[in-house]
């Protein structure tokens, strides 16, 4: 804690006493100019001759003395040594409750605060997410989704001076509708490597338990002597601590009648070993038996390639997956199973290894064309390029058959469960991280966010695809990738392919772009359809990520290296909406709290859009009568939260039935299980299905 301290207050105690001793003198020298004034005030007035006068007669020393002692009747020009030494002291005090403010934010709100933050940063942050603006000079007001500015309020029952002066610098109400996560390092950095929505983590919620850690971190003992409201509020003492007062409970929708949607929980990464061993089944059937208690509808794993077909090609082994299924078969769930033919490791919320199957990793040393490539020919294991779909490079079959043979294999071992219905649907991956799209933002070559990311088409088979392209179009000098594109940490701008009027929306540039997309497309096309053919009447569905950076720019350049043709005067995800729809697939996009998103400043600052990306592509799914189901893309446990995904799962009024099919969780944890978290989950399961509950505030 001390380490911590010292961290947050500042590595240097030198310039801290240095503040501190310029805090003193200002308040010195402003005594000192009070006192001045008040000296020139009685040389030039009289009051019934007993002031000094023109003429030089001056009053009597005990009157002086008297006049200097008085509050209110003038100032000292210097201050006693021990008034400054408690001034000192008293800044310290003030400062280490904020460095306590400060490590609680990041600790358990994961607040992404400077080294030397003070409170007015702490309110600042606190202010944005709860959807104000707050300009750098300070002023504050409601964000346009707010509507008018609320009546002015002022803190009531401040202890210190220090809490009263900061109350005016608050916002002027109580904050409101501050949702709280509990979030690692790795899950906040979620819209950073996968661009799916990551939103600031906040310190409150309105539930009791948020209540509690309020005042753990606003009063801390008797010893805590001065209060720093972090939102504007009344402040009770109860039982020698400190609460802040929250607002109003806030009414939410009654989602009583509802249409009903599907709740499944997806189970963690590592449910089955390299071994294909089920891990720790006693603690999972226990865990399956407490969410069955709340009638969710069913689980979903997935069945990872690399560990089935992991040591030769067409040996599989499903022992561990056989287990599991049957134990989810035992307490009447449902199953929704994804075949995940990437790799695990190294992704945001990976907290395992799961490379792709040995005998792949062999043939890749020999031949890393088989993997995705970028310009400076830095190959991308995570999955095998979509080059190689119709080459027989893989022990003489192509990728495609390669995807056909492992989904035939899993349909004839579970015959049962999917005669049973016990399988629900099965999720296809198509690309990195089970998503369709290319891998144009690995954080292991050095992408961050928000960067635009680079294309991926440089191994020999992709470039080959190309030329063919190229000379069926009469221009073979069309033959190669953008050369001034930039790298993966670009901005647009800076770019002569992606800035505006740039070569994207040339000649050349509409070419490549068209090319590049559509591989994706077919590459969805030919796996879907074998899917289709492997799986008959069991619903199919595809993983679609929202890459919601820099959309606001007439590029959308993020989205162009993924795959997604989609500049601001093109729709990209009709042709994929279309393609899904041909197939009967379902479209699974993880887009439940990206409207939650938008007043993160690091997001502002990327042009994010994050609402209207997700609205697009769910626009563009239901015109091509596509199913979409979803998924959260962050870890939530409050019952904010939760009604934001309602919200956007189940529209208001369900205007032409245009509700999600299904929704999945992620993920079951030891975290979700917390008494009051689980509470919360069941309270959003009902409400899922369209079933009343007791409390409808918030």
């Amino acid at each position: 804690m001390a380490t911590d301290m010292q961290n947050l207050i500042g590595a240097n105690e030198e310039d801290d006493e240095e503040e501190i001793d310029m805090d003193v003198k200002d308040e010195d020298n402003e005594d000192q100019v009070n006192g001045e004034k008040h000296s020139a005030a009685q040389m030039m007035l009289g009051a019934d001759g007993m002031m000094t006068s023109a003429s030089g007669q001056f009053q009597t020393q005990p009157q002086l003395q008297e006049q200097v002692g008085t509050p209110g009747g003038g100032a000292r020009r210097s201050r006693p040594l021990e008034e400054k030494e408690r001034t000192k002291l008293r800044e310290r005090h003030r400062r280490a409750i904020t460095a306590k403010i400060l490590a609680g934010l990041r600790k358990h709100g994961n607040y992404n605060l400077r080294v030397r933050a003070d409170i007015n940063d702490v309110i600042a942050a606190l202010a944005r997410e709860a959807g104000w603006v707050v300009l750098p000079d300070g002023t504050t007001f409601p964000s346009k989704s707010q509507g008018s500015k609320p009546a002015g309020g002022t803190s009531a029952g401040m202890t210190s001076s220090s809490s009263q002066m900061l109350s005016q610098q608050a916002p002027p109400t109580s904050l409101h509708g501050v949702s709280s996560r509990h979030c690692t390092s790795v899950e906040y950095n979620a819209c950073h490597m996968k661009g799916v929505f990551l939103p600031t983590p906040s310190l409150y919620d309105l539930s009791p338990s948020a209540h509690s850690r309020s005042s753990d971190m606003v009063g801390d003992g008797e010893e805590q002597t001065e209060s720093l409201p972090l939102i504007a509020g009344s402040v009770e003492a109860i039982n020698d601590k400190q609460l802040i007062g929250l607002p109003p409970k806030l009414p939410e929708r009654d989602f009583a009648g509802t249409p009903y949607v599907p709740v499944c929980v997806m189970l963690p990464l590592g449910v089955v070993n390299m071994k294909c061993e089920l891990v720790d089944p006693d603690r999972l059937l226990k865990q399956l038996r407490v969410l069955k208690s709340i009638n969710v509808d069913g689980v979903m794993t997935d069945c990872w390639w690399g560990i089935v077909e992991a040591h030769a090609p067409q040996e599989y082994n499903w022992n561990g997956y056989r287990r599991l299924f049957q134990m989810v078969r035992d307490l009447k769930l449902k199953l929704q199973v994804v075949m995940s033919f990437h790799e695990c490791g190294g992704n945001v919320g990976d907290d395992v290894c799961i490379p792709l199957p040995h005998w792949v990793a062999e043939i890749g040393r020999s031949n890393p064309d088989i993997f995705f490539t970028d310009r400076e020919g830095r190959r991308n294991m995570e999955c095998l390029s979509w080059g190689i779909d119709k080459e027989r490079v893989l022990r003489g079959r192509t990728a495609i058959e390669v995807y056909f043979d492992f989904m035939r294999s899993f349909r004839v071992e579970f015959d049962d469960f999917f005669v049973d219905g016990i399988i629900s649907m099965v999720e296809v991956g198509l690309g990195p991280c089970g998503e369709l799209r290319y891998p144009s933002c690995p954080v292991k070559h050095g992408w961050r966010f928000p960067g635009i990311g680079e294309f991926q088409c440089y191994d020999q088979y992709m470039l080959k695809s190309l030329r063919k392209a190229a000379e069926m179009r009469g221009q073979s000098f069309w033959a190669r990738g953008p050369d001034n594109a930039g790298s993966y940490n670009s901005h647009p701008h800076e770019t002569g392919f992606f800035c505006d009027g740039g070569d994207y929306d040339g000649y050349y540039g509409r070419f490549f772009l068209n090319w590049y997309s559509q591989i994706l497309v077919n590459h969805g096309d030919l796996v879907l359809s074998l899917a289709k053919s492997a799986f008959e009447s069991t619903c199919i569905a595809v993983k679609l990520p929202g890459i919601h950076w820099l959309y606001k720019t007439s590029s959308h350049a993020a989205e162009l290296t993924a795959g997604f043709y989609n500049p601001c005067n093109r729709d990209g995800y009709v042709a994929i909406a279309e393609m899904l729809h041909k197939h009967g697939a379902a479209l699974n996009f993880a887009c439940a709290e990206l409207h939650t998103l938008e007043q993160r400043e690091d997001l502002q600052e990327a042009l994010a859009d994050p609402q209207g990306l997700a609205w697009q592509v769910l626009n563009a799914a239901w015109d091509a009568y596509t199913v979409v189901a979803s998924e959260n893309a962050f870890h939530c446990h409050d019952r904010v939260g939760y009604s934001k995904i309602l919200d956007i799962v189940k529209p208001v009024n369900d205007p032409e039935g245009r509700h999600f099919s299904s929704f999945t969780y992620l993920r079951l944890t030891p975290l979700l299980m917390e008494r009051h978290n689980f509470a919360e989950f069941d309270r959003f399961v009902k409400r899922m299905h369209g079933e009343a509950v007791l409390d409808l505030h918030v």
